[in-house]
């Protein structure tokens, strides 16, 4: 007893489970960007006055090509809301193309990318699941991923990791708009920061907290030490992460600077459909403060992210 209420120990055994294929979801990838429309279009920038958001989006587009031309990391830390957009095809190709060379998810951007590279769609109608008690119940999602975790883990590898081999080893049908697949076929971090109760992989039957502890941690040292070379020209992208991604990578500066590390003089970016405290504070401007730039660019991700995808893909 504690006070006057008795202390219950649910079974999630005992949950109801269905399979994912029966389940109603509003995001499919017959509604991703195509590529093949994108490469009609002109120079988008040109249009751009030279005031105000016309030069900050100028300047990160010029901040981004010289990371590159430099070999200093261009990293984006996205939300889930990034892949639910179907942006995932423009973030894979600036993979491949060598200008985005690490991506930080939150727990949700790694199920939704999962669930894309198995059935082709994600991100089921929480207002009616909830309802029915069927909300994050589909079968498939918490057992496999789970399972890649009892398979691949180890002291070394994370969840992003672990995810994007099981993608790729099992050969999903939709393996070719993952980001956690792409990143293990091209040896690119893919980390996953997770706040333990935030998925619906965490009330699945098969989840295993000492597991996902183990391998988010291995992903935050991993993220640290791509954070190590954003000096002197790094890139680092906060898109959609209103609150972990900014808290994650502000652990990871202080870390780096503690160990005796010079990181300063980067570009930070913040992209979002409104302003948050968090990533003003954490990543625009705490970060920057001896030497660097910070901007923000406020805007819905399906239309800002393609926007700034053809800027920079044009002057490669």
């Amino acid at each position: 007893m504690i006070g006057r209420y008795n202390v219950r120990r649910l079974d999630f055994k005992k949950i109801v489970l269905y399979p994912i294929k029966e389940r109603r979801n509003k995001v499919s990838i017959k509604d991703f960007t195509d590529l093949n429309v994108w490469k009609k279009v002109g120079r988008i920038e040109d249009l751009f006055p030279a005031i105000l958001k016309g030069n900050d989006i100028r300047g990160i587009v010029e901040a981004v090509l010289k990371a590159r031309e430099r070999e200093r990391p261009v990293v984006f830390a996205i939300g889930a809301h990034v892949i639910k957009c179907g942006l995932s095809p423009l973030v894979i190709d600036l993979m491949e193309k060598g200008v985005v060379s690490a991506i930080a998810m939150n727990g949700a951007g790694a199920i939704h990318d999962y669930e894309i590279a198995l059935i082709g769609e994600t991100s089921e109608d929480v207002t009616l699941g909830i309802n029915e008690g069927i909300f994050g119940m589909a079968e498939e999602t918490g057992a496999m991923m789970n399972s890649a975790l009892k398979g691949f883990l180890n002291d070394e590898i994370g969840l992003g990791e672990a995810w994007g081999r099981d993608i790729s080893e099992k050969a999903f049908d939709f393996r070719d708009n993952s980001i956690l697949s792409k990143g293990f076929k091209l040896s690119i971090p893919v980390t996953i920061h997770v706040a333990f109760g935030t998925d619906i992989t965490h009330i699945h039957p098969s989840s295993d907290g000492a597991l996902i502890g183990k391998g988010t941690q291995n992903d935050f040292k991993l993220f640290t030490s791509v954070i190590v070379d954003l000096n002197d020209g790094g890139c680092f992208f906060n898109i959609g992460s209103s609150v972990i991604l900014p808290e994650v990578f502000l652990k990871a500066l202080s870390a780096v600077r503690n160990l005796g590390y010079k990181v300063k003089d980067f570009t930070t970016v913040n992209m979002d459909m409104i302003q948050h405290y968090r990533p003003v504070i954490n990543v625009i401007d705490r970060p920057t403060q001896e030497g660097g730039r910070g901007y923000s660019l406020i805007g819905h991700h399906e239309i800002m992210i393609p926007l700034l995808y053809d800027m920079i893909v044009r002057r490669l």
